[in-house]
């Protein structure tokens, strides 16, 4: 029963047990035998509800006695109702209530839901701008870096190749002064030993001031940032200047052993090349410590040509190689490395459309391949 509007049955306000239960009661009362019909009998009195008959008081009772007899299970019947009434009214109250609480709470977890994907959206932008700026940072570190060092090597160029011209050319002058004199001192083993240790000295400064030229022009080539397009670069001669600065940079010798296959131009910044191949080197450097051997190959198979650079030093963990190529990490001491060699080497590969690969095995050594596509191969 949800209303009074409703027309309940007698079985709807009294099951058959409580019908016979009240039938029992309402007997002992009265004195005499007392039921609860549905259907109309002889001499029983009608139960009434909302206007309505709805059952039948039938009892062995006199007349006055069972119409009181039914009047009371008329007012039974109405309390019966009206409990119904509340219980289901409370019942439906109940329902909606938490029908309401489930409706919020779905409300508040599409809400909790919105703000999350809000927040993992706002994370990702974040993340996003921290690369940019490490990105940027870097590159400008890096540039810097490379002007300092052009700057330098411009420095140098002017500083030193006047004077080592002055200086080739006066030995090369002593050379033949000391052939002149030769000939006009006496004969004699002393003065014999004593020119040609002169002469030995004279090559052997020969022989460093054109080593310092060298290491001058290799300079100048390594650090040609002021190149604002890209133009052919002989990867090969880019390699061997590279060598040739680690050499002279390391103080101590480094086994650099080179097989070069012919190649051909690619289109490129130089200098940006120079500096990949030459950070590449020197983590190699690094890891040999001066005890075993860089081999340094290039080759051309089909339309990529492939620069490789391995050593037979340490190697790299596992657990470092995931993080190789991320800038600022390093494993060497505080103030031994920046962390952003193989970073730039890999920025560098993939401004060149290229890629770096990296081989490594603990104990045995490092491989890494640095891979250029080239769709305009003779």
């Amino acid at each position: 029963m949800r209303s009074f509007e409703d027309d309940p049955r007698l079985a709807d306000l009294l099951s058959a047990d409580q019908q016979a239960r009240l039938g029992q009661l309402i007997g002992a009362l009265g004195g005499g035998r007392v039921s609860l019909e549905e259907q109309h009998q002889a001499g029983a009195e009608p139960l009434e509800f909302n206007l309505e008959t709805i059952g039948w008081l039938q009892g062995e009772l006199p007349a006055e006695r069972l119409d009181a007899a039914a009047r009371l299970v008329e007012f039974v019947l109405l309390f019966v109702a009206k409990y119904r009434l509340a219980a289901n009214l409370h019942n439906d109250t109940t329902e909606a209530s938490f029908a309401e609480l489930q409706r919020q709470h779905a409300a508040l977890q599409a809400s909790e839901a919105r703000y999350k994907a809000l927040s993992e959206q706002l994370q990702e932008r974040v993340e996003d701008q921290v690369k940019v700026i490490e990105q940027a940072q870097q590159q400008l570190y890096e540039t810097a870096r490379l002007r300092a060092v052009g700057q330098l090597a411009a420095g140098v160029a002017h500083e030193i190749n006047n004077p080592i011209g002055f200086i080739t050319s006066n030995l090369r002058v002593a050379g033949d002064y000391l052939d002149e004199l030769a000939e006009k001192v006496p004969g004699g083993h002393s003065a014999s030993l004593l020119l040609d240790d002169f002469r030995a000295l004279l090559r052997e400064s020969l022989s460093g001031t054109q080593r310092i030229a060298r290491i001058v022009a290799d300079l100048k080539t390594f650090s040609n940032i002021d190149q604002a397009d890209f133009i052919p670069c002989d990867l090969n001669a880019l390699l061997t200047t590279s060598c040739h600065l680690l050499q002279a940079e390391s103080q101590q010798a480094i086994d650099v052993r080179l097989d070069l296959a012919p190649l051909p131009k690619l289109a490129g910044y130089p200098a940006k090349l120079s500096q990949a191949f030459f950070n590449v080197l020197d983590n190699a450097a690094k890891a040999i410590d001066a005890e075993g051997v860089i081999r340094v190959g290039s080759r051309l198979a089909e339309d990529v040509i492939e620069v490789i650079i391995e050593d037979n030093g340490t190697g790299i963990p596992p657990d470092v190689q995931e993080r190789i190529f991320d800038p600022f990490f390093t494993t060497r001491a505080v103030g031994s490395g920046t962390g952003l060699g193989l970073s730039v080497a890999r920025d560098i590969m993939r401004a060149h459309r290229g890629e770096i690969l990296l081989d490594s095995q603990v104990g045995a050594g490092t491989r890494v391949t640095l891979r250029f596509t080239c769709p305009n191969t003779p």
